[in-house]
């Protein structure tokens, strides 16, 4: 049974009537572009194929019911007049966050009844918060009829997240959920949120694989990380990072303590590098995709110093299966997490069988090993 018809027949059996619309807004996974989001850098994800699925129909009132299919049995229910943040079902304050920032531009709208069941692995750093938020934006913009684009509904899920529920957020989660396409990765600009997109060749398999580290320290580090880059453009004297080169921080060097330069330096060269694999992505130039992949994970390990041992071990051995076929690096915000890895799909089973068979037997973990696809966004 499919996800959409999960949500259809558990609607049917929840509200006796069919859905007038089934909705899907993808998670994502990052292939390079690490820290360099909110130093108004260049990201490049790819929405792929679990996320978020809602069977809906619109009502004539007020009134928003939802079923969390994968959460609890019963019905919640709130006013679109009367949001409050819900402390018994911290779930449903996405909801509520991302309803009012849609109501800041479309006050009129009438409320809904919905079914929403996610597949995206939860703490994996894959994005199930955006690929949720975005997939409610999706919903009551197509009930209501509304004009909304996917940049907007970006902009209102990163504010929703960002100022409801307290989770200081990037836009690129969001954006690439909403606005992704099949077999492409897109190119975000952080700063002009200009896009553009390029292939994923559909000869690589986009391999994920959740490093099952238990991430502790993940905030505070992750705050400690932000204020040092922001140090280092204070001193370099420019708005971000996005401001600096590899001249500027050679010049700036005695100014900087050993730490603002080192993570500058690789923000500084991650937006090269993000750059330079959109071009070879589009060349099909899988050796230096292989390169690319490679800096950045070394660069996350030796200047921004976010990985682990356990993830280090994994793209080691990897890249002993793929060599310069593919590329393979960690993902997302650092200790623990994912790893990603375009593989040549001739090499996908040689993959899994070598975590199977040795990342357990040095770690002490399992880890979990998803064969993913660059999938088509809620908006695109």
């Amino acid at each position: 049974m499919s996800r959409q018809e999960l949500v259809t027949g558990l609607f049917k059996e929840t509200f006796q009537a069919d859905p007038q619309a089934v909705i899907h807004a993808p998670g994502r996974v990052n292939l390079i572009g690490e820290h360099t989001d909110y130093n108004g850098g260049f990201v490049l994800p790819a929405a792929i194929n679990f996320g978020t699925d809602i069977a809906c129909s619109l009502r004539e009132d007020r009134e928003v019911h939802i079923l969390a299919a994968d959460l609890e049995k019963e019905v919640i229910s709130f006013s679109l007049d009367d949001i409050k943040h819900d402390e018994a079902h911290s779930w449903s304050n996405y909801v509520r966050g991302v309803l009012l920032s849609l109501m800041k531009v479309y006050p009129n709208i009438k409320g809904a009844t919905l079914v929403v069941s996610g597949n995206v692995p939860q703490g994996a750093g894959l994005s199930s918060s955006a690929s949720f938020e975005i997939a409610i934006l999706k919903a009551f913009s197509q009930l209501n009829d509304l004009d909304l684009d996917g940049i907007k509904a970006a902009l209102m899920g990163q504010e929703a997240e960002n100022e409801f529920v307290g989770c200081s957020c990037g836009i690129m989660d969001q954006l690439i959920s909403a606005m992704g396409k099949k077999d492409q990765a897109m190119l975000l600009d952080c700063e002009s949120l200009e896009i553009q997109y390029t292939n994923v060749p559909t000869s690589l398999d986009l391999v994920i694989i959740n490093s099952n580290v238990k991430r502790g320290l993940v905030d505070s580090e992750y705050n400690t990380r932000r204020q040092q880059c922001e140090n280092a453009a204070k001193i370099m004297q420019v708005d971000t990072l996005r401001g600096a080169d590899l001249a500027k921080l050679a010049e700036f060097k005695p100014q900087l303590s050993e730490l603002e330069y080192k993570r500058a330096h690789h923000v500084i060269t991650e937006n090269q590098r993000t750059l330079d694999m959109l071009d070879a992505l589009n060349a099909g130039e899988f050796a230096k995709v292989s390169e690319l992949m490679k800096g950045s994970h070394a660069s996350m390990r030796d200047d921004f110093e976010i990985t682990t041992s356990q993830i280090d071990y994994l793209v080691e051995i990897v890249d002993q299966v793929i060599g310069s076929q593919g590329g393979v690096r960690m993902t997302g915000g650092g200790f623990g997490g994912c790893v990603v890895a375009l593989v040549p799909k001739a090499l996908t089973d040689a993959v899994k069988a070598t975590i199977n068979e040795n990342y357990f037997n040095k770690t002490g973990l399992q880890a979990d090993i998803f064969i993913c696809s660059a999938e088509q966004g809620a908006f695109a």
